[in-house]
This record gives C-alpha cells, sequence and structure tokens, in this order.
C-alpha cells in the first residue's frame, strides 16, 4: 500500500482573509471550512507577497518573492518560462498532479508541470484558441441555451446579481465535480496533488439563486472607511472602478452577493469533503485552503485588489493533516512564496536552494519563536493603473507600514486596536518609535534592490516605479 501522502489544495481567487464565519465575521457562512480550521491549523497573519491574481500565484508556484521571479504587478500575456515549479517536482516524485479550474497561465492551458487539468480562465482568451473546457461543458449540458455570460455582469465589476443559471450548472459546482471526476479515475497507486481552484468569488458577484435569497436580507455592519480614505470617495467611472463612492443599495448589494457567493463556495468544498469520505483512497491526505490575495469590497471606497490594506492583501489560510494538529490557530507572518516549501515537505521532496519560502509544517507543532519564524512579510505591487496601485507594505498581522512608491506617501496602522485601518497613526507621536522601526525594516527590504531605486539602505527614496514584469528574470528559472 502506498503511504505517501495525497495533497488536496483548495486555491480561490479573491478571498480576503476577514472572511471565514470561524473567525467571527458577522455576516459570512462557512461552516465547511470552519470544520477544516478545527481539525488543523489557521493562519492569521497570512498576506498575499504581490496582491495581484497572476503575480501571487507564481510566488505560489515557484516559491520566490515578486522581484526574484519577475512578476510585481498584474500583467497579461507574459509567458511562464519556470523550472522546478511545484508541479513539475511532485510529478518527477511520483505524483499525479491535476488542478481543475483557473491558472493564469500563459501560454493559456500551459499545464507548467501539472499532467492533466480542466481549464477556466473567464472570459480571456487572448489569441482566439483558447478552449475554456466549462464553457464546453455547459452548452453540452445545457443543450445551448445558457451562456456564463448572460447574466450581464462584467468580469470585474461591483454590480451584483443572482445567477441566471441553475445551481447544478455554475462554475463553482463545476469545479468540483471535474474534482471528483478526477478522483474516481485516478491512478491508484501514485499519490496525488489535486489543486481544486475556483475563480470565484471573484467576480463577476453571481451567487447561484439560493444563495443570493439566503443573504439578501442579512443586517451588514458599517463599511469601513479610514481618515484617509476621502480622495477615494469619487462618482463611479464604471461599474469596473476600482476607487468609487457607491449609492448604498448598490453597495449592499454587491457585499451580499460576494458573501453569498462564498457561502456557495464553501457548500461546493462541504461536497468535496462528503465525497472523499466515500473515495477509497489508502494514503493519508493533506488539506490546504487559500486565496491569491482578497477583495477590498468598498472599505475605504475601494474595490478588487493591488492595494495594501487588510481587504486586499489579507489572506485566508487552512493547513489540515492527516492526522490533525496540536495547533489550532497560529499567529506567524506567512506568504506564498511558503506555500511551495510546504508541499514539497509534506510530499517528502527536498526544496530546491533557489527556493526563498520556508515550509509551514514547523508551525503546525510550535509556536513561531521556537522555529525562529521571521518577524514579519514583506509585500508590494507595481504601480501599473494609479499610483496607489504602486506600494509596498510590511507586517506582522498586528502592525503595518505602508509605502506609496511614486508620492512617497506613508501610513501606519495599529492592526490590533485598529484591525480595519481607519487611522492612519504614521504622524501620532505615541506611535513615533514604531513607524521609525517598520520604515527601517522596508529601507533593508529595499535596499537589496539598487536596481530599484527605491532605497539606499539609509532611507526611502520616492518617485520610482516598479516594471509590473521584470522580463530579464523570466527566462528558464
Amino acid at each position: 500500500m502506498n503511504r505517501r501522502p495525497s495533497i488536496v489544495f483548495i486555491l480561490t481567487d479573491q478571498w480576503r482573509g476577514d472572511c471565514l464565519s470561524l473567525l467571527g465575521h458577522p455576516v459570512v457562512e462557512t461552516p465547511h471550512l470552519d470544520q477544516l480550521g478545527r481539525r488543523g491549523t489557521l493562519f492569521t497573519a497570512s498576506y498575499s507577497a504581490c496582491p495581484s491574481c497572476i503575480a501571487a500565484r507564481a510566488s505560489l508556484f515557484t516559491g520566490l518573492r515578486p522581484t526574484t521571479h519577475g512578476r510585481l504587478g498584474y500583467q497579461d500575456c507574459v509567458p511562464w518560462r519556470y523550472t522546478d515549479t511545484l508541479c513539475e517536482l511532485l510529478g518527477r516524485a511520483g505524483y499525479q498532479t491535476h488542478v481543475t479550474g483557473k491558472t493564469h497561465f500563459f501560454p493559456q492551458r500551459l499545464h507548467l508541470g501539472f499532467q492533466s487539468m480542466d481549464s477556466y480562465e473567464g472570459a480571456q482568451n487572448f489569441d482566439g484558441r483558447y478552449v475554456n473546457d466549462y464553457w464546453e461543458w455547459l452548452r453540452e449540458k445545457g443543450n445551448g441555451l445558457y451562456h456564463e455570460e448572460d447574466h450581464g455582469v462584467d468580469w470585474n465589476a461591483w454590480v451584483a446579481r443572482p445567477s441566471h443559471l441553475p445551481e447544478a450548472l455554475h462554475v463553482n459546482t463545476w469545479t468540483v465535480t471535474k474534482a471528483l471526476d478526477f478522483l474516481r479515475r485516478r491512478d491508484p497507486t501514485r499519490p496525488f496533488f489535486l489543486n481544486i481552484s475556483f475563480h470565484r468569488p471573484h467576480p463577476p458577484i453571481d451567487p447561484p439563486a439560493v444563495y443570493w435569497e439566503m443573504f439578501c436580507d442579512k443586517p451588514l455592519p458599517p463599511v469601513p472607511v479610514g481618515d484617509w480614505a476621502e480622495r477615494h470617495a469619487r462618482e463611479p467611472s464604471s461599474v469596473n472602478a476600482w476607487q468609487a463612492r457607491l449609492p448604498s443599495g448598490w453597495l449592499a448589494r454587491a457585499r451580499r452577493g460576494y458573501y453569498a457567493q462564498i457561502a456557495h463556495l464553501d457548500n461546493q468544498i462541504g461536497r468535496f469533503l462528503m465525497q472523499m469520505r466515500h473515495c477509497r483512497i489508502e494514503e493519508p491526505v493533506w488539506y490546504v485552503f487559500t486565496s491569491d490575495h482578497g477583495e477590498m469590497l468598498g472599505d475605504h471606497h475601494l474595490f478588487r485588489k493591488v492595494t495594501p490594506y487588510e481587504g486586499s492583501a489579507k489572506t485566508p489560510l487552512i493547513i489540515v493533516p492527516p492526522g490533525g494538529s496540536r495547533v489550532q490557530v497560529s499567529e506567524a507572518p506567512v506568504s506564498q512564496p511558503d506555500l511551495m516549501p510546504t508541499f514539497l515537505e509534506m510530499a517528502g521532496v527536498p526544496v530546491p536552494e533557489a527556493v526563498e519560502g520556508r515550509s509551514l509544517l514547523p508551525l503546525l507543532e510550535r509556536a513561531p519563536q521556537e522555529v525562529g519564524w521571521r518577524e514579519y512579510v514583506h509585500g508590494e505591487h507595481a504601480a501599473n493603473y494609479a499610483p496607489e496601485s504602486g506600494n509596498q507594505f510590511v507586517t506582522d498581522g498586528k502592525e503595518k507600514f505602508v509605502w506609496f512608491t511614486l508620492t512617497g506617501e506613508e501610513q501606519f496602522f495599529d492592526l490590533r486596536r485598529d484591525p480595519e485601518e481607519r487611522h492612519n497613526a504614521v504622524a501620532d507621536p505615541a506611535y513615533r518609535e514604531r513607524v521609525d522601526g517598520w520604515r527601517q525594516r522596508l529601507i533593508w527590504e529595499l535596499a537589496s534592490r539598487p536596481q530599484d531605486g527605491l532605497s539606499d539602505g539609509h532611507r526611502l527614496i520616492p518617485g520610482h516605479n516598479l516594471p509590473s514584469v521584470r522580463p530579464e528574470l523570466l527566462s528558464e528559472r
């Protein structure tokens, strides 16, 4: 009997770090993920290395920081030319690797070490030849009567409405259906790495009607608006606007729709877990749940991602070992480069020397100080569509220092007292030493990158814009 463990990796797109009922969220309902969290370790200081879809996933599958793998912001159509990726290494070690759902790799349908895939990339079809497996399935199952875009909601919009599709035909349901198909057809002589990669809760905000109805009358907590956020309170320029003061009804609809989408995803995760109990899987199984980044959802009049704030940059993370875990909550600051070495250690596969992340498995057994864990994580994003999207931040989950690379503006948040980042305390005399200390940490981080011109080792130097990609770093890494 094969005793090497199999791994189920549940990855979502744009799921906020606070959106688990296990964390006390007043609206969200995630009983199945709560169950996983109680069986394993819930990380409460997990942050995106670059809160943007493609760059975050590059860190996840290479174990490298954005500045090393060459993607510091969002840019489509840049080929993925990495070697020794997570799934390549697992495949060489005898694992059967499969992904169902979104990858955001390029060229589209690039496998990057996955041996098989059921592919869904939303509406993106860059060369006109990409085949969206979900759209093909929907056409067949719906007898040509349905298209996913029939609801008219755009792919980055804050507009929300219930899906026009029956729940059984929704893309969330399809993603799990295909994961279950893989389990039925897998090679039973090999352990597997199964990546269930949901596109949602990324817009369109289109949960099935039954979930929309569950949340349509739910009371909502006040939307946090910081004392620094008035500049974002603009008339919406489009349904895809990343900053806007929305009419209260529109904003409430977007928030309830987002929470309803999460409830549907949680139920589909529950469906998968229920079916796993009936599968004849003899080897131990690890479960990991996380997201690439969050969603601002109207906090501080902001939407989508790329910003350094909690709604955008903080991610959920749960790791469940086969036999349970002694540590149920870890406050250790962690980030996406840590996941690749974590998966490799689960599988007993050596971690390449070039990997910059650290395995999280010691944190399932011991406190961060007992394993010599880092004191903070560093995140960043290039200014690819607005000055605010060019930002750097350092945080330990308790405090956060933010610096905007073009303008030089600084922000400091005491997350213990102000978890919603309502007050920028950077100029408060009571925090002067704390701010100086965090600024120095960022100076040290950026001093190792003299090519960026952001730090000379003594100070932060504004006015420099990082490129979204570094072409010279994208070839055969």
